[in-house]
Parts: C-alpha cells; structure tokens; sequence
C-alpha cells in the first residue's frame, strides 16, 4: 500500500463532500431553487443535467446511457493510469492531481449510475447529475462587431458545476500548469574515460 495512501485520501475527501452536498440539495432544495451566498455572484442554484461536465447535454435515451457506460470506461482507465503512476513512483503532485480527476469522475458516475432508481424517477445508468454552484461574476454584451454573438448577452462564469466537476477541472489545470516539473527526465552525466571518481 505503500504511496496508495494519500491519493486514497484525496479520493475519499472529494468523494464524500460530493455526495455530501449533492444528498442535501437533492433532499432539501426544489429543482430550480436558489440561495444568494454573497450578492448575485455566488449562488446554490439545484439544477439537473442529463449529460457532461459543466451542464453540457449528450442527448437522447441512447446517448444518456452510451454516456454513462463511456464514463464508467473512463474512470477505469483513469484508475488503472493512476495505479500505473503510483507504482512506478512518478511525481507525487502529478500523482495528486490524477486522483482528483479520478474522484471526480467517479462522483459523477455515482449519479448518473444510481441516483435515477436511489430518488424513483429512471432506471439505472440514466441518473441525472446533482449540480448547484453558480458564479454569474460578470453579466454585459457582447460588442456589435463580434461575428455571430454580436449584441448577444454573455454571462461569466455560466455553467453550473459541482464539486466532482470542480475537482476534475482543478487537477486538469494544475498537470497543465505544472507539467514540465511533472515529466521532467533526470539528465545523466555522460561517463568519460576522463571522469575522475574522489572518494574518502
């Protein structure tokens, strides 16, 4: 178990305040309610979706349950590529940050999986994802002279995202960020017949 231990940490942790805060919106919230935590620009907002990440829609019967089996395949792949990382000792950030994708990934699979028959409104695999943290930071329109959404409204930040989204986008953008400590090889001196070994 050995280098297992914190990245199960991690995974527990996120998994637990997701299902956590998803459970009590789920049970204390109508669809479409909304609290203002500071102002207009942070907001609990119960909202559904059928489909990705950040309310994105992968639409139809068949796509709702392709989705939800794609998942599952990715969250296994994740999980082998995290137990590959883990066993040949990569960078311990690196390591981190994968099983923050993992745990998000697999909060997601969760609901879509089994909240459909945990709530009495669809059949496994075609659960909707519990989403409800809303930061509308900036509201305008766009210029005129922008091609195709010229003088149309923009919202900033518009998608409502849950924590398992939150913690799969944060570990995405810390390997980008932190990528060249990540994979960095060790570079060897070449030996000579020159070198000199001093010892004691």
């Amino acid at each position: 178990m050995k280098g297992y231990t914190k990245p199960l940490i991690v995974i527990f942790l996120v998994l637990l305040a997701d299902q956590l805060v998803k459970t009590w919106v789920k049970t204390h919230m109508y669809l479409g309610q909304e609290f203002h935590i500071i102002g207009k620009w942070c907001i609990i907002h119960f909202t559904e979706n059928n489909g990705m990440a950040f309310g994105m829609e992968f639409g139809g019967e068949f796509g709702k349950l392709a989705l939800s089996l794609f998942r599952i395949a990715a969250v296994a792949g994740i999980g082998y590529g995290l137990h590959y990382l883990i066993k040949h000792k990569y960078h311990r950030g690196l390591i981190l940050n994968v099983a923050l994708i993992f745990s998000g990934a697999l909060g997601n699979i969760i609901d879509s999986v089994f909240y459909g028959k945990i709530y009495g409104y669809e059949n496994w695999f075609h659960g909707r994802v519990v989403d409800m943290f809303y930061f509308p930071i900036a509201e305008g329109h766009f210029p005129s002279w922008i091609p195709i959404w010229g003088g149309e409204e923009f919202v900033f930040f518009r998608p409502v995202f849950n924590l398992a989204d939150a913690a799969i986008s944060v570990g995405v953008i810390l390997i980008l960020i932190f990528q060249k400590n990540y994979f960095k090889e060790d570079v060897k001196d070449d030996v000579s017949i020159n070198s000199e070994i001093v010892e004691d």
